[in-house]
């Protein structure tokens, strides 16, 4: 499936403003807002949240097969597609982040 298909099967994000993640010390890692060009992304790493409760490998696997295309364009072009580089991250470095959606 694409990346459009996808998102049309991921629940809504009209109630959010935006999301944060945490690492285990409680610190801000990313922050993901509630704007044009971002809620795509913030549709995956709520579905994430929604279903894992945290955001770990097995958690960013999901997300980049969510991302299906743009993970090639990300793979190819880093710092083009930020919350993919970032799925890359948690899985590379065995992280394990809490995520706190942002309601309006």
């Amino acid at each position: 499936m694409t990346f459009q298909q996808n998102l049309a099967t991921l629940p809504s994000v009209d109630h959010l403003s935006g999301l944060d993640i945490f690492n285990a010390q409680g610190e801000l890692v990313r922050h993901i807002p509630a704007v044009v060009g971002k809620l795509g992304s913030l549709r995956v790493y709520y579905a994430l949240a929604q279903r894992f409760q945290q955001l770990d490998a097995q958690a960013a696997q999901l997300g980049l097969a969510l991302f299906a295309e743009h993970v090639v364009d990300a793979k190819q072009n880093p710092g083009k597609h930020p919350n993919i580089d970032f799925l890359f991250q948690v899985i590379d470095t065995q992280s394990v982040l809490s995520v706190t959606p942002l309601l309006k």
